[in-house]
């Protein structure tokens, strides 16, 4: 199998979160990086996937 997605993934990871940040502990980047994976499958909208968020295509996909 390609590891593709995975590298889609933490290349958006990386710059839309983590190149140009500081963070003040261990537990500040878990904390934001929780944040961000929350964001990435439950509110980013993606014009591939109908103008919906992952989980939002999941729901209509497994409904129709």
């Amino acid at each position: 199998m390609d590891n593709g997605a995975m590298e889609n993934f933490f290349g958006r990871l990386k710059v839309e979160m983590f190149y140009g940040e500081k963070f003040e502990s261990v537990n500040a980047f878990i904390d934001e990086l929780k944040s961000y994976i929350d964001y990435y499958n439950n509110e980013r909208i993606s014009m591939k996937l109908k103008g919906m968020s992952p989980a939002q295509y999941r729901t209509h996909s497994q409904a129709s």
